[in-house]
């Protein structure tokens, strides 16, 4: 994943650098550091912001169900 696509998908997803890095429980100067030469996007990223989309699309269902009343707390 180049810089660029990394910013462009937290843009996309609504996350700021800020954000991902207190999430990631990283320092965000590393990820703001993060270029596509000497210290590039590390391979993690990509499957971690899978994850958190995946999480926020059932967290919405979810949500939906309860207020639907088919689904209980």
């Amino acid at each position: 994943m180049t810089k660029e696509d990394f910013t462009r998908l937290l843009k996309n997803i609504d996350l700021s650098k800020k954000e991902f890095a207190e999430l990631a429980n990283i320092s965000y100067n590393t990820v703001n550091n993060w270029n596509d030469e000497k210290r590039p996007v590390p391979p993690w990223v990509n499957s971690w912001l899978e994850n958190y989309i995946e999480k926020k699309k059932h967290s919405k269902l979810v949500d939906s169900l309860k207020e639907s009343g088919v689904c209980g707390s």
